[in-house]
């Protein structure tokens, strides 16, 4: 072992153990694996210094440029304001602080055995970082290790004043799952680079793997093709990547540890390959890209042996742009009705036998023989074939990935029948659900009906964020920081589910995301400042704004608004979070006072100091909604957009009045009556219809302080 090598593992390992602590999360979100707290601290000095320690280039190979630049870049993400007092720790800085002598000296030393394989799904992405009072230690078997461990070490870092510190600890981490993605919708709304790059930023931070770049839909194809350019001129309208971004983006998440799995999905969603080469449809008709949206079932014709050659001209194309070993051919949402309508595709599956035991024709089997087609094309450009549960039956070779969205019994089915699986089910953050009902989703829960070499073929899970609803200015506010949830769920033990810590972290990864460019808080709170167009309007409508989430599900579709692609995507639901903190919060608040009920006796009940200052902030809470609707309703009705959610403003003042009047029953210890306990469930009841297609968050809460004794 080279001298160095040998002095910073002692640097490392001869520093007396830190003395195990109670296991503490503080401020690291995914968890890691093992975290055992000091009582001392590192303070972050002006002439802050780092290294990075190495085999031989020789050894190494191919690949030591990108990592080191790549740990240069994410070192200066460090932000470290006590190098320049109130300024970031840039990359040039970065280059600047950083030193070569051959023994370790800096106040950071970094350590890795070789470059990783970032396309191999299960390479090491281990670490391990040891912060004393002298210095930090962080070192991995693997370049990739490092990046995952830098995403640790900022999270680590704490400012008091001017102060910059580290607190001791001694992490040992890994990842549970290998495969841990976010799949970025592009095809339906645009997503410029700027707005990938970011969120590629934010995956590194929350330690996702897998880009899941969706580019293609019935509303668009999202990049140039060089050999079948209709594809992007008329399928794209002017809204696509060029080959040369595309590389761009695959050279910025591969410095983040990020491989980037493309999506072009077929048979179905498939309106704007069709708007730009007619000759792939089903039938007679003609498309112009889709501009509505739903499931179009506008499939392309697989019985024709020029829409293989096309394809075949496509895919070679695009498998040389795009390195990943995986590649993503959609499969879902296709229900063959225009196949079965066309009488040569009809006779075309009754001559090879695609017919049920019945008698009627089998689409299924006939998107079977085309995944078998486009399967041979992808093994032949060294590509494994990737797509959603559908395409799952018999015949399809086990060399296909399934990725489920269905259910998790299509995720078991898949890895029975031997093919590996990726979860989806459970993590549509598009579907405006909490972060807690996705953090309590896993791949591989300990009830799984799965035998030991079947749970391995269970590589991971995907968060994924369909863009109907979500264009490139709100989008980073439908994912953040809900996904951070999801993150933790595929890289930190099945063991890390305390809810109230996740939300805790969930906080201050939000922040952090914020510092990172993230722009989930900014940017609904510029749009607010659009509605409101006054300050002094901006207050009472931020107040209804934060107790307002969208509907749930794709109910959006449904609620007497007519979305197109061309609906702006401005008015107050577009504004309003997710996932209402406030609500939450106070749900929080009335839960803990219902158990402390619970637990005191009704003469002591509200003498205490925590049953009183539950009982302040729910009143001062509810008095707050109570007060705002005389407020916001004059904002509300001079804005022709903002007149559709003054109902729920003053739903929100009844209910507010209601859980007041029962506060105050509380407070006394007086039982509801039955004749107001009733009136008030119905009007709980009536506040519950949506309005401008969202509803108030704060409904549930309420009705449980309305229901207890």
């Amino acid at each position: 072992m080279p001298i160095r090598s040998l002095l910073l593992l002692l640097l490392f390992l001869l520093c007396e153990p830190l003395k195990a602590q109670p296991s503490e999360t503080r401020a690291l979100l995914p968890v890691p694996l093992q975290t055992t707290w000091g009582q001392g601290r590192f303070a972050v000095k002006q002439a802050f210094t780092w290294q990075v320690f190495k085999p031989e280039q020789k050894a190494l190979g191919a690949g030591t440029a990108l990592a080191d630049s790549a740990i240069t870049e994410l070192v200066s993400r460090l932000v470290l304001p006590g190098f320049t007092p109130g300024r970031p720790f840039t990359a040039e800085m970065a280059r600047q602080a950083r030193l070569t002598t051959p023994l370790p000296s800096a106040n950071l030393i970094i350590q890795y055995g070789r470059i990783g394989n970032l396309l191999q799904v299960g390479e090491d992405e281990s670490y391990s970082l040891r912060v004393t009072p002298m210095a930090v230690a962080l070192t991995a078997p693997t370049h990739l290790g490092v990046l995952h461990g830098l995403a640790t070490l900022r999270q680590l870092i704490t400012t008091e004043k001017r102060a910059v510190w580290l607190p001791e600890v001694d992490i040992v981490d890994k990842p549970r799952f290998a495969w841990r993605g976010l799949l970025l919708d592009a095809a339906r709304h645009f997503m410029p680079v700027a707005v990938v790059k970011r969120n590629l930023d934010a995956m590194w931070a929350t330690k996702l793997n897998v880009l899941h770049w969706h580019l293609t839909d019935d509303q668009g194809f999202r990049v140039e093709s060089n050999v079948l350019p209709r594809l992007h001129t008329i399928g794209g309208e002017g809204q696509f990547y060029t080959q040369a971004q595309v590389r761009e983006v695959l050279r910025y998440a591969a410095r983040r540890g990020i491989r980037v799995v493309p999506e072009f999905d077929l048979p179905g969603h498939t309106t704007a390959w069709i708007a730009a080469h007619p000759e792939l449809a089903s039938n007679d008709s003609t498309y112009g890209v889709a501009k509505r949206w739903g499931v179009l079932n506008i499939a392309i014709d697989p019985t024709k042996e020029t829409t293989y050659q096309l394809l075949n001209t496509l895919l070679g194309e695009m498998t040389a742009l795009f390195p990943d070993p995986y590649f993503h051919i959609g499969g879902d949402e296709n229900d063959g009705r225009f196949w079965k309508r066309n009488p040569r595709i009809a006779q075309y599956m009754r001559d090879n036998k695609m017919v049920t035991a019945k008698g009627q024709l089998d689409k299924h089997a006939l998107q079977t023989a085309f995944n078998r087609r486009l399967l041979q094309m992808l093994t032949g450009y060294q590509k494994k074939m990737v797509g959603w549960d559908e395409i799952l039956g018999p015949g399809l070779p086990v060399d296909a990935v399934i990725q489920s969205w269905r259910g998790r019994k299509g995720l078991y089915d898949a890895v029975k029948e031997g093919h590996p699986a990726i979860l989806s089910n459970g993590y549509y953050i598009d579907l405006n659900y909490s972060a807690a009902t996705h953090y309590a989703n896993d791949p591989l829960p300990q009830d799984a009906p799965l035998t030991n070499e079947q749970k391995q073929l269970i590589l991971g899970g995907e968060a994924t964020m369909w863009a109907e609803f979500a264009d490139s200015v709100i989008i980073d506010s439908r994912i953040w920081p809900r996904t951070a949830a999801v993150a933790e769920r595929l890289w930190s033990s099945a063991t890390i589910t305390d809810v109230p810590d996740m939300y805790r972290r969930l906080a201050l990864v939000s922040k952090e995301l914020e510092a990172l460019g993230l722009q989930h808080r900014r940017a609904p709170e510029q749009l607010l400042r659009q509605l409101a167009g006054t300050p002094t309007a901006l207050v009472p409508l931020r107040t209804l704004a934060n107790v307002l989430e969208p509907v749930k599900e794709y109910k959006r579709h449904f609620q007497g608004f007519k979305y197109t692609t061309q609906t702006p995507l401005n008015r107050l639901v577009d504004a309003a979070p997710a996932e209402s903190d406030v609500a939450r919060e106070f749900g929080t608040a009335v839960d803990g006072m219902l158990e402390y009920l619970k637990l005191a006796p009704t003469a002591d009940r509200f003498q205490g100091k925590p049953s009183r200052a539950l009982l302040a902030y729910l009143t001062t809470q509810a008095r707050l909604w109570q007060n705002n609707d005389v407020l916001v309703q004059p904002v509300l009705q001079q804005n022709p957009t903002l007149q559709e959610y003054a109902p729920l403003s003053s739903q929100l003042r009844a209910i507010a009045t209601l859980a007041l009047e029962r506060l105050e029953q509380l407070e006394k210890g007086q039982a509801p009556t039955a004749a107001w306990q009733a009136a008030a469930l119905k009007q709980l009841d009536a506040a519950k219809a949506p309005a401008g297609q969202t509803e108030l968050a704060v409904v549930p809460a309420i009705r449980r302080l309305v229901e207890v004794k």
